[in-house]
């Protein structure tokens, strides 16, 4: 990988901006613009054709190339071969921007060596507050992510200068659309009409296990269990009031963190184990979601 390539258009040309070797990823960019040019253009006319699902290509073989246009130009990696496509921005614009400015600030700091004289401290503990951007897949639900919040805090303890463990408690929202075949499936719990909609309120305990990374030490990986108590719930277009939803969710999370001396911030991924739905084994639910947070640690 040579790093994430930021390309702004300009009356007078193109500018471009990396976290890697500059002077070979503007080549490479050029390169790419000049002979995929006409793939790039034809995609917007042709978007089912030529767009491919990031979702089966290993993100670690993943570079943006540009962002133009309301459009992303992504190269990968495929069976030995490198590869080009496009994917238009909608939801992916605002995760974008804030991948490339986590990315950006990771490796920044990952590069910098720690002070010798500056430790770990045995005990720390922070807050901290994001953005939840989640999903219930199955059939009853439609496959979008939604937008809501987590509050949280937390406690680390570091057994040396490489690994910790951090201990949290976290507030969080989710959100989901229902489908129509909701009402195909459970016919005798809904009413007809579209925009339903469920809301869920979590109070989750996770235990992570951190390890730092880089010279800095101030690069986390993090990755861990967490079990979720559902405090509340309200579903819309039900015949008769009721709770639909399982009381407890078990699911794993990993992510990254980036630790400055009071401030952090960073970004993870939640895969529910539990099947959540609480009526029957009809349709199987179960919950993902992108978290974005930046708190403080003292």
């Amino acid at each position: 990988m040579l790093g994430l390539i930021i390309v702004n258009a300009t009356p007078n040309g193109y500018g471009v901006y990396t976290s890697g070797n500059q002077a070979k990823s503007k080549a490479i960019f050029n390169d790419v613009l000049r002979t995929h040019r006409d793939s790039f253009e034809a995609s917007k006319l042709n978007k089912r054709s030529y767009v491919k699902e990031l979702n089966r290509i290993r993100l670690n073989h993943v570079n943006i190339i540009s962002i133009t246009d309301g459009y992303v130009l992504f190269e990968y990696q495929e069976q030995g071969s490198v590869r080009y496509l496009s994917k238009s921005i909608s939801l992916m614009k605002n995760l974008t921007i804030l991948v490339l400015f986590f990315s950006l600030c990771v490796s920044a700091y990952s590069q910098k060596k720690k002070d010798p004289s500056e430790k770990e401290s045995l005990f720390r503990w922070g807050f901290k507050g994001g953005l939840n951007l989640n999903k219930i897949q199955g059939e009853s639900f439609k496959n979008e992510f939604s937008y809501n919040y987590a509050l949280g805090g937390f406690m680390q303890i570091n057994f040396s200068r490489k690994l910790g463990i951090q201990p949290e408690i976290n507030f969080a929202q989710t959100s989901a659309e229902q489908s129509d075949d909701i009402t195909v499936i459970y016919d005798d719990l809904f009413l007809g009409g579209t925009q339903k909609k469920a809301k869920l309120d979590y109070l989750k305990f996770a235990g992570l296990l951190n390890v730092d990374v880089g010279p800095s030490q101030r690069v986390k990986l993090q990755l861990g269990p967490q079990w979720g108590i559902l405090l509340n719930e309200a579903v819309d277009s039900l015949k008769t009031p009721g709770d639909i939803f399982k009381n407890g969710e078990f699911s794993v999370l990993g992510g990254i963190m980036l630790q400055l001396p009071l401030f952090h911030l960073g970004t993870r991924y939640e895969i529910g184990l539990t099947d959540i739905n609480g009526i029957d084994n009809q349709d199987k639910w179960t919950s993902q979601a992108w978290q974005f947070f930046v708190g403080i640690t003292l």
